[in-house]
């Protein structure tokens, strides 16, 4: 083992203890929000490309914002409204006249997947807007020239196109939910990222670590192989075609306002949840006194973020183009075999390089 920790039956200890609550509630989130985060994304995505309404183009552009909200940030926001001595739980207890508890505990698995739901369904907006936007409009043409009907073009055609979209947009959301160590760790909820940092940082057991580790990097390898599948799949389809522009391919005016309403609450309810809504919990107590905010610190703190972000930034961009580069001048095995290895790096929760790194 190392630094002579014993390795003897350490597998069988974690299998028959943490391993299957580690299990279970990795299970959950990934099962809720996987699903949750296709249907508003696929959704939201289907009537901003396929149909024109008052506000469209704003909330075109307004779904992707929550990815600008991390995750861990959302679930401060959330929490710190919603929880027993929140804000809203007490004024319904002096309006009601109740005592105890008005709503169920935020800190909680269905509260994480809430969170994580608004946080990442902008993965399969982005894919699946680009695949109905950009590939599904000169087919769609096509279906009607062969005298296809609306509702088959949309069976036929449309959904077929998104589906790897949306697929690779949804393995995308699910190795964010399995990397995070933030909410998990704030919510108190034994996942598998959560397992690794307590196994190595407060159990001290690196093999432990490892173990784990290696576990989820299975999982991870399979979301992995799953979002590449699908990204291949979306290649076979040209772009912008010449029949791009053509009347079938622009989108439809809704004209009814129960439709108007009705894509607006679609489209406008994940940006409210996941962006709007989260600013106006974390501006509500700075509103009531701005002195709260240890502003030396802030500044300090501000300064090392937006430090490490140019810096990451800088050397992300940097071997990129060197990596580009080298492909594009020695397209070899070799030289392929270690761009596809270098791409790897997204897909990794930060535990895995953690432990990765550390242990040697």
């Amino acid at each position: 083992g190392f630094a002579g920790q014993p390795t003897e039956g350490l597998w069988a200890h974690l299998a028959a203890t943490v391993l299957p609550e580690y299990a279970r509630n990795s299970a959950l989130l990934c099962l809720g929000v996987g699903a949750a985060s296709m249907a508003v994304g696929t959704g939201a995505a289907w009537l901003v490309t396929m149909y024109r309404f008052p506000g469209q183009r704003l909330l075109n552009w307004a779904l992707v914002l929550p990815l600008a909200m991390p995750a861990y940030v959302l679930a401060y926001a959330y929490t710190d409204f919603l929880q027993f001595s929140g804000p809203l739980q007490t004024a319904v207890r002096q309006v009601l006249g109740v005592e105890g508890r008005v709503f169920p505990e935020v800190r909680s698995v269905g509260g994480a997947g809430w969170v994580f739901i608004f946080a990442l369904y902008p993965y399969v907006y982005l894919l699946a807007r680009t695949a109905l936007g950009e590939r599904a409009a000169h087919l769609m043409e096509a279906a009607r020239l062969l005298g296809a009907p609306l509702s088959r073009r949309i069976r036929a055609v449309a959904l077929p196109l998104a589906r790897p979209a949306v697929a690779a947009g949804v393995a995308l959301a699910l190795m964010e939910t399995l990397a995070d160590y933030g909410v998990s760790s704030y919510f108190g909820i034994q996942t598998f990222t959560t397992g690794i940092y307590k196994a190595w940082l407060s159990m001290d057991n690196r093999v432990a670590a490892a173990q784990l580790a290696t576990l989820l990097l299975v999982v991870v390898a399979l979301l992995l192989n799953l979002e590449h599948r699908a990204q291949k799949r979306m290649r076979f389809a040209a772009g912008r075609g010449g029949h791009a522009g053509s009347a079938d391919a622009r989108p439809v005016i809704l004209a009814r306002t129960h439709q108007r309403l009705l894509a607006w609450t679609v489209c406008a309810l994940p940006v409210l949840m996941g962006f709007v809504l989260p600013v106006l919990f974390m501006l509500r107590p700075l509103a009531a006194d701005w002195s709260v905010l240890p502003w030396d610190r802030f500044v300090q703190w501000a300064y090392h973020s937006v430090r490490l972000g140019v810096l990451s930034a800088a050397l992300a961009v940097g071997v990129a183009l060197v990596l580009a580069w080298s492909l594009r001048r020695s397209p070899d095995a070799w030289t392929r075999a270690v761009v596809q290895l270098a791409s790897l790096g997204y897909a990794v929760p930060g535990a895995e390089i953690v432990v990765g790194l550390l242990l040697p």
